[in-house]
């Protein structure tokens, strides 16, 4: 996610979504999950587990600073530090 995204506020009301009963939103352009989209799906896993890691927010706020794709340079930064004590151990 861009930066700049993260920034701007939403012209979304909100307020008046967060309002809406499920009755009150249109669905009619979702198609319908019938049998045959069923019969047809199939199970589709992830290639890398999904892994969950808390983060001093000052440590993601620095990372996200730098640019784009701050998860992929967090896991080079850990990789990195890995290596390192991997070779003096």
């Amino acid at each position: 996610m861009k930066d700049s995204n993260t920034k701007s506020s939403s012209a979304t009301d909100w307020e008046r979504i967060d309002k809406l009963t499920d009755e009150q939103i249109d669905t009619s352009d979702i198609p319908p999950l019938d049998a045959d989209f069923f019969a047809r799906a199939t199970l589709q896993m992830p290639d890398k587990p999904i892994v969950v890691l808390n983060v001093d927010a000052d440590i993601l706020e620095w990372f996200q600073a730098q640019g784009d794709q701050a998860k992929e340079r967090m896991n080079a930064a850990l990789r990195i530090y890995v290596e390192a004590h991997k070779r003096a151990a």
